[in-house]
Parts: C-alpha cells; sequence; structure tokens
C-alpha cells in the first residue's frame, strides 16, 4: 500500500521495542491496529459515498440529457411534421402573393372557391 518492506517494518518494530519496552508493546501494537482498522473502515465508508454520489450525479445528469432530447425530438416533430403541407400556389404576374394564396386559379382560368385560405407558417 505504502511500499513498505519487511526490512523496514522490521526496523520499525525494533525501535518501537527499544523505547516502549517488552512490557507495553503488545498494548501499543494493540492498540494501534484498532486504530488502523478505525481508520481504514473511516476511509472505505467516505470513499462508499463519495462514489455513491457520483454516480447519483451521473444519473440525474443523464435522466436531465434524456429529457432535453426528447423536447428536441417534440420540438422538430412540431415544427416539422413528416407529411409537408400543401404548397400554395405562386402569384401570378402583377397580383400579389397573398391574393394568390387565397384566390387560387384552376387549370381553366376560373378561381375556385372549395379551399381554405392556408395562414402562413411560421419558420
Amino acid at each position: 500500500m505504502f511500499g513498505i518492506s519487511f526490512s523496514e517494518l522490521l526496523l520499525v518494530g525494533l525501535v518501537a521495542l527499544l523505547v516502549l519496552g517488552p512490557e507495553r508493546l503488545p498494548g501499543a501494537a494493540r492498540t494501534a491496529g484498532l486504530w488502523i482498522g478505525r481508520l481504514k473502515r473511516s476511509f472505505n465508508s467516505i470513499k462508499m459515498e463519495v462514489e455513491r454520489e457520483i454516480g447519483a450525479d451521473d444519473i440525474r445528469r443523464q435522466l436531465h440529457n434524456e429529457h432535453i432530447l426528447q423536447m428536441e425530438q417534440e420540438a422538430r416533430r412540431i415544427l416539422n411534421p413528416q407529411t409537408p403541407p400543401a404548397q400554395p400556389p405562386t402569384a401570378a404576374p402583377g397580383q400579389p402573393p397573398a391574393a394568390a394564396a387565397t384566390t387560387p386559379v384552376t387549370s381553366g382560368g376560373a378561381p375556385e372557391t372549395s379551399e381554405q385560405p392556408q395562414p402562413p407558417r411560421a419558420p
């Protein structure tokens, strides 16, 4: 974990034996082991909580992105329907474009009155 070799551990044990003495060394080793265990458990629980939060943020972000994509598809569907509406006839020379849309001319040259005028579409 930290890159401590056996010889380094042996040196630390020897120094601890000289400093603490043979009577207090087993108690100190036990106490050190308990503290190290507590620290490991604390770090692991913090790590798990952070990973859980990161996972929750990813899920929230993914749901938000899916919602945005769904709204974008809905907007495209509304703005660009699959069947395009009928194109109004072009204006005759000298006639304004609005008049051409409201009074279409049939092939016989007479105005056709059965069709409803189409309102202009917004881009």
